[in-house]
């Protein structure tokens, strides 16, 4: 049988992808102060990521574990959606807050050490 192709540069966009999140998810910590979070876009927002964190534990798991055509076509969907999704959380910030929370979101992804894309994956 023939193993499921993984697009090349799939890890990489993955990484990427959950590094932009976190960036944004620190931000909203350091930047909302008294205001709410949006939660709907937020609730979308760590689904996304969620299926992100899977795809990355799942390239590293043994031949014949994880049905790798399900997890490649579902990744690619999530990677397409990602940064619509992103951006409705920060469409949905009060306006005075955006530009703020948009600077400390670019400073902290410069921050971010590449690492930080496995936080919460489980270590095979």
């Amino acid at each position: 049988m023939r193993r499921a192709a993984v697009p090349a540069d799939l890890r990489a966009r993955l990484e990427h992808a959950r590094l932009d999140t976190l960036a944004l998810l620190r931000a909203l910590d350091h930047g909302l102060g008294p205001h709410p979070a949006p939660t709907t876009p937020l609730t979308a927002l760590a689904e996304a990521d969620a299926d992100c964190a899977e795809a990355l534990w799942a390239l590293d798991q043994p031949p014949g574990t994880v049905d790798v055509a399900a997890m490649v076509r579902d990744t690619t969907v999530t990677l397409g959606h990602l940064p619509r999704t992103q951006q409705r959380v920060r469409a949905a910030l009060p306006p005075p807050l955006r530009a703020h929370v948009s600077r400390l979101e670019r400073d902290l992804r410069a921050m971010l050490d590449a690492r930080e894309a496995y936080n919460d994956i489980p270590q095979t």
